[in-house]
């Protein structure tokens, strides 16, 4: 009788917190999602650009479990920690891997979503920060991704400046650039 009784306020708890029934397709599963960002970089919004990426092709890949839950939640939006080696920075062909925890942000929002992804490289023996803002459609996510990273939807879609874009520190000075191209995921 005990037993039955602590089932009860567990089931009850479940639906209080999951606001329904408990459905055990809805958990998330230890797939990798991988967002991929690909573009041009330019016109130069801020700074002076002293690696030269202005009209350069770039692509930013994250690799993100499905599983992982956010360190910090507000109403609407998450960030998440990413492992180093989870984000590739690709420009004009030469790779480079984050090689420190990074992190990714989803903020939704009413006039469009917003995914920022902020690493740390070594390119070339100087230490690079990046940060990648992109402008999503909104209702791109749905709530899900406060709780752990979700694929969005419809993917790809195009990303086009000022409201997306690529922010780079060296030689201490930061560049902005705006970034045009497209952002797509899947698993």
């Amino acid at each position: 009788m005990r037993s039955r009784g602590l089932y009860a306020g567990v089931l009850v708890a479940s639906l209080a917190v999951c606001g329904g029934p408990v459905n055990a397709s809805a958990a998330p599963s230890g797939k990798i999602i991988t967002i991929t960002l690909d573009g041009t970089l330019g016109p130069v919004i801020s700074g002076s650009d002293p690696a030269g990426l202005d009209g350069q092709s770039a692509t930013v890949t994250v690799s993100v479990k499905e599983s992982l839950n956010p360190y910090k939640t507000t109403a609407r939006s998450a960030d998440y920690h990413i492992s180093a080696g989870d984000i590739t920075v690709t420009v004009n062909g030469s790779e480079y891997t984050s090689t420190s925890r990074s992190s990714m942000v989803v903020k939704l929002g009413s006039k469009s979503d917003v995914l920022t992804v902020k690493a740390k490289l070594d390119i070339l023996g100087h230490a690079v920060t990046l940060s990648d803002v992109s402008a999503l459609q909104s209702g791109s996510w749905t709530s899900a991704v406060l709780q752990h990273p979700a694929l969005f939807s419809p993917s790809p879609q195009i990303l086009s400046e000022p409201a997306s874009t690529l922010t780079y520190s060296v030689f201490g000075e930061t560049t902005v650039l705006g970034v045009s191209g497209s952002v797509a995921n899947g698993d």
